[in-house]
């Protein structure tokens, strides 16, 4: 195994002019720099079993893109308590035993000088679901292995899906305490970053949007009350984490629906989730609703990173359809975002970075097993 490179403090809003490529300047994000503004984006991979223990999958799909220059390898959607799965096939971290589990990935990733970040997530009423590739779709049953999903109300997300339990206030509560739990077991594990889920029609998003949060108390309604329980999540995160490790918030910037979540609203959420505690807001968008009519194409969720990062004042990371060296190195180089985070991009190509890289004339370590490809 190679040494760990350890990159010299910046300033995360400064690229300096000497530098060939942009994309290639280290970021600082409190005590932790990346090596670069190339992240692995979370892509569930459904292969745990039913603990929620990650497995040799889990190892070589995380190392592969550490060892292929990522400067951030965030895991999968990860959940904070077992019905907080997307799928029985989920990974976790709500025990001790998910733990030890994660320390041998966490260490490999960190000894190809990437930083391991941890996305902490809850499904809510997309919970207990078949992964992609089985058979059956919707909601799985208990007699299959699945659960009672839970939300901000007994809506399922579409018909096939199964009807939540709303959570009334003590399992609101309930659900804070794991996120800041699991941020704690995060550390210990050797995760150097934790990124929380507010987005994609999942929990914490359940609660943001209008279209999926109809309660009448103090978590539903106006805008300050839907925000109430994923600020509290990133407070409790960033107590349970202290100063020093950077958290991230994954944020739907929009719902693509009318009268539904905003750009405008997500404005406003990042300023406060600043407040909170959190260091950058990765711009996603959708997911709340399945009859949202999205305009997918090239870098379409950018200028949503461009317009937060603009008007909030906070660090972003635009994801999206972003396949091309060039494109990515445009993005950070004109300040849209601070980061890219790529997905299936990366499924495609471990080594995307490395070839970037070369592509941008940008002076990156290699590992020394793999010197002979770049000679």
């Amino acid at each position: 195994m190679t040494a760990r490179r350890s990159a010299p403090e910046v300033d995360p809003d400064a690229v300096p002019a000497a530098s060939p490529s942009a994309l290639f300047t280290p970021l600082r994000l409190r005590s932790v720099t990346l090596p670069n503004r190339v992240a692995m984006a979370p892509m569930c991979q459904y292969s745990a079993g039913p603990d929620g223990l990650p497995t040799d999958w889990h190892r070589i799909h995380l190392g592969a893109r550490a060892v292929g220059g990522a400067g951030l390898v965030l895991t999968e959607a990860t959940a904070v308590l077992p019905e907080g799965r997307i799928s029985p096939q989920d990974t976790g971290l709500w025990s001790d035993a998910h733990v030890e589990a994660w320390r041998p990935i966490t260490a490999f990733v960190a000894e190809q000088g990437s930083v391991p970040g941890v996305q902490l997530a809850h499904a809510g009423f997309k919970a207990s679901t078949y992964r992609p590739w089985a058979a059956q779709r919707g909601g799985v049953a208990d007699a299959e292995g699945g659960w009672t999903p839970v939300g901000p109300g007994t809506e399922p997300f579409a018909p096939a899906y199964r009807i939540p339990a709303a959570l009334d206030t003590d399992g609101v509560e309930a659900v804070v305490d794991a996120f800041a739990a699991a941020a704690s077991r995060a550390v210990a594990a050797g995760f150097e970053a934790i990124e929380l889920h507010c987005a994609h029609g999942y929990l914490l998003h359940e609660f943001l949007s209008p279209l999926s949060n109809h309660r009448t108390d103090e978590y539903g309604g106006s805008l300050a009350n839907r925000m109430r329980l994923p600020l509290a999540v990133a407070r409790a995160v960033r107590a349970a984490v202290g100063p020093d490790v950077p958290v991230l918030a994954r944020i739907s910037a929009t719902d693509w629906v009318q009268d539904g979540w905003s750009v405008a609203d997500s404005v406003l959420l990042a300023t406060e989730l600043a407040t909170a505690g959190v260091d950058l807001v990765d711009c996603s968008s959708g997911g709340v609703v399945p009859s949202a009519s999205v305009p997918v194409g090239p870098g379409y969720q950018v200028p949503l990173a461009a317009r937060i990062r603009r008007e909030a004042g906070v660090p972003t990371g635009a994801v999206g359809l972003i396949t091309e060296p060039e494109q990515a190195e445009e993005i950070v180089a004109t300040g849209q975002a601070d980061l890219v985070l790529l997905g299936r991009e990366l499924l495609r190509d471990p080594y995307w970075p490395q070839r970037a890289a070369a592509r941008l004339g940008a002076a990156v370590e290699r590992p020394s097993q793999y010197l002979r490809a770049w000679e």
